[in-house]
């Protein structure tokens, strides 16, 4: 029984790190949209979400199985309690990538300033280097993946802050809509970054018990 048992919990592991590498896989697709004009891109990203929610879907009646029929407890129920917490986030994840690349193909004239797209290059490929070791951290959990993400994750809120100072300050003469543009696209990565550590973070509880200490919070849904 306890054989059947830690196979199953196996499964709900290799669903989180498919999760993780989808997420991934649609914020590199949300760049090409964004950064590279590739609309093409956009059906792909809409491919992958699906398979995103599916998979979120599938966690989370393993997870209920697994509660339902083996009552798990201690650090099973941990694993088990925080594949359900981190599924969600993940799918949080290619809900956030998919709103990057719908604002670029709603404003696609003014997406963001010419002088900013180098800016969001960095930030795309910061954003990209989290989901990367994030995936990675799924498959392998260890005790410094949680705070190793967290650095980057400063990293990122300290562009999205400069950011939103510029598009908020006397200096900006490219008007409204496309400060509105920079401010939800920034958003979006930033967010998607804090998703990405609210993983990190669930996973180093259930290697030690404990909800290691970090000045991110578990961000709400953006929608």
């Amino acid at each position: 029984m306890r054989e059947r048992f830690h196979g199953q919990l196996h499964v709900l592991g290799e669903l989180l790190a498919d999760m993780g590498g989808m997420a991934c896989e649609e914020l590199r697709l949300a760049n090409r949209v964004f950064l590279d004009r590739d609309v093409a891109a956009a059906a792909e990203l809409a491919t992958v979400e699906v398979r995103l929610n599916a998979a979120r879907t599938d966690c989370e009646l393993t997870a209920q199985r697994l509660l339902a029929l083996q009552a798990p407890v201690a650090g099973d129920l941990r694993t088990v309690l925080a594949a359900v917490y981190c599924a969600d986030r993940l799918e949080r994840m290619g809900d956030l990538a998919q709103h990057i690349a719908e604002q670029a193909m709603r404003t696609p004239e003014f997406a963001v300033p010419d002088a900013l797209t180098e800016r969001f290059r960095e930030l795309g490929g910061l954003a990209c280097s989290v989901a990367d070791d994030l995936a990675a951290t799924i498959g392998d959990p260890t005790a410094e993946a949680f705070h190793s993400l967290a650095r980057a994750d400063e990293r990122i809120d300290a562009i999205y802050e400069d950011l939103m100072a510029l598009v908020t300050g006397p200096e900006w003469t490219d008007g409204v809509a496309p400060a509105i543009s920079v401010a939800l696209l920034a958003r979006f990565y930033e967010r998607f970054a804090d998703q990405a550590v609210s993983v990190a973070r669930r996973m180093d509880f259930v290697l030690t018990g404990e909800l290691p200490e970090s000045a991110v919070r578990d961000a709400p849904r953006v929608s």
